[in-house]
C-alpha cells in the first residue's frame, strides 16, 4: 500500500480509502446502489484494513437511518478502530416528513448529527468530520463556528469541506482549520483537477471519489446497460448514458493496452492512474465482498511509467475533452 503523510490531518493516510456509500443499500433519498449483506460489508472493510487501508470514508446519508455508518461501527470493533482515520459527513439526509433530500448546515444540525453518528459508529471521536454539501440558507460562519465547538469539545479531531468550489472553500478557510477536502475526480470525470491541485497546495489532505467511475472503469460494460431509474450508476452518474458512453470505450480500449502490458484487471490502472497523481491523498473505493476489497487493494502495486500516464492522459483528452470530462 502507498501511504502520504499529511502534516495538517498528523496522520499517514493510505493511498486507498474505504469509501461506504454502496454498502447501506437503499440510499437515504430513494436512490439504489445494489445490495449488500451486512456480513459481506464488514468482512470487505476488514480485508482492506488488513491489507493497508487506514481510511475509512462514510456519511449518514448512505443508506436509510444511517445504514452505512452502522455497518462501519460494526466493522471497527475488536481492535480495528484503533488502525483507521475515521470519515463521515453532515448535513445531508432525506425529510422524514417530505421525503425530500435536505441540506441543512446549520449549529442546531451539526449538534444533533455529530451525536448520532459517534453512537452509530460505536467511537467516542471522528477523525475528520466533513460539511457534505454546501448550504445555500445557512451562514459558512455558523457552520463552522459549530465545527469549531465539537472540536473543542473532543468529538472531532479535523474538519473538513465537500463538494465545493474554491470561493466556498476560501470562506469555509475564514471561520474555522480546514485539513481536507473531498471531490469527485478519475479518470472519467477530471472537473475538479484544479481545486485539488491548489487545495494539495495549501498542505490539504485531498480525497477522490468515485476513482471508478461508478464501475464503468472496471471495463465491465462494453455494452450499453440498462439499470432501474432509480440506480445511482444511471441517475447520479453520467456514464452510462449517450454520448458518454460511447466516448469511454475509446478509452477503456486505449486502458485495455496497458492492462494487457502489465497482466492485470483494468481497474488497477484506473485506481494506479489516481494514485499517481501527487495531489490526490487518498481515492475512495467501494469494495463489497472481500475478492474485491484485496483486488482494489492489489491494484496499488501497479506502477504506471510517466509515458504511460501521459499516454493515458492523452486517450482522456482525446475521448472525453481532458479535464473538462
Amino acid at each position: 500500500m502507498l501511504y502520504t503523510e499529511n502534516g495538517k490531518c498528523q496522520a499517514r493516510l493510505s493511498a486507498l480509502g474505504a469509501g461506504t456509500w454502496s454498502l447501506g443499500g437503499k440510499n437515504a433519498y430513494g436512490l439504489v446502489y445494489g445490495q449488500v449483506e451486512e456480513d459481506n460489508a464488514i468482512a470487505a472493510l476488514r480485508a482492506l484494513i488488513d491489507n493497508g487501508v487506514n481510511v475509512v470514508d462514510t456519511a449518514p446519508v448512505y443508506g436509510v437511518h444511517g445504514a452505512s455508518e452502522a455497518i462501519v461501527g460494526k466493522a471497527l470493533r475488536d481492535g480495528y478502530r484503533e488502525r483507521v482515520f475515521l470519515v463521515t459527513k453532515f448535513g445531508n439526509y432525506n425529510d422524514a416528513n417530505t421525503g425530500k433530500r435536505v441540506i441543512n448546515n446549520s449549529r442546531e444540525d451539526v449538534m444533533k448529527e455529530i451525536d448520532e453518528s459517534l453512537e452509530r459508529l460505536g467511537t467516542d471521536y471522528i477523525d475528520l468530520y466533513i460539511m457534505h454539501y454546501p448550504d445555500p440558507v445557512v451562514p459558512v460562519s455558523e457552520t463552522m463556528g459549530a465545527l469549531n465547538e465539537i472540536k473543542e469539545q473532543g468529538k472531532i479531531k479535523h474538519i473538513g469541506v465537500s463538494n465545493v468550489d474554491r470561493e466556498q472553500l476560501e470562506e469555509c478557510m475564514e471561520f474555522a482549520d480546514i485539513d481536507a477536502i473531498q471531490l469527485p475526480y478519475s479518470m472519467v470525470n477530471r472537473s475538479a483537477e484544479n481545486l485539488l491541485v491548489w487545495s494539495h497546495s495549501q498542505g490539504l489532505m485531498t480525497m477522490a471519489y468515485g476513482a471508478m467511475g461508478a464501475g464503468i472503469l472496471s471495463g465491465s460494460y462494453r455494452e450499453l446497460p440498462h439499470f432501474s431509474e432509480k440506480d445511482i450508476r444511471y441517475t447520479f452518474y453520467p456514464y452510462f448514458k449517450e454520448p458518454m458512453f460511447s466516448q469511454i470505450q475509446g478509452l477503456l480500449n486505449d486502458m485495455d493496452t496497458i492492462a494487457n502490458k502489465h497482466g492485470c484487471p483494468l481497474s488497477h490502472v484506473a485506481l494506479s492512474w489516481v494514485a499517481h497523481k501527487e495531489f490526490v491523498t487518498t481515492s475512495l473505493v467501494g469494495s463489497t465482498n472481500v475478492d474485491q476489497a484485496q483486488e482494489n487493494a492489489r491494484a496499488y502495486s501497479l506502477e504506471l511509467s510517466e509515458s504511460e500516464m501521459d499516454f493515458l492522459d492523452a486517450s482522456i483528452a482525446n475521448n472525453l475533452g481532458g479535464a473538462e470530462a
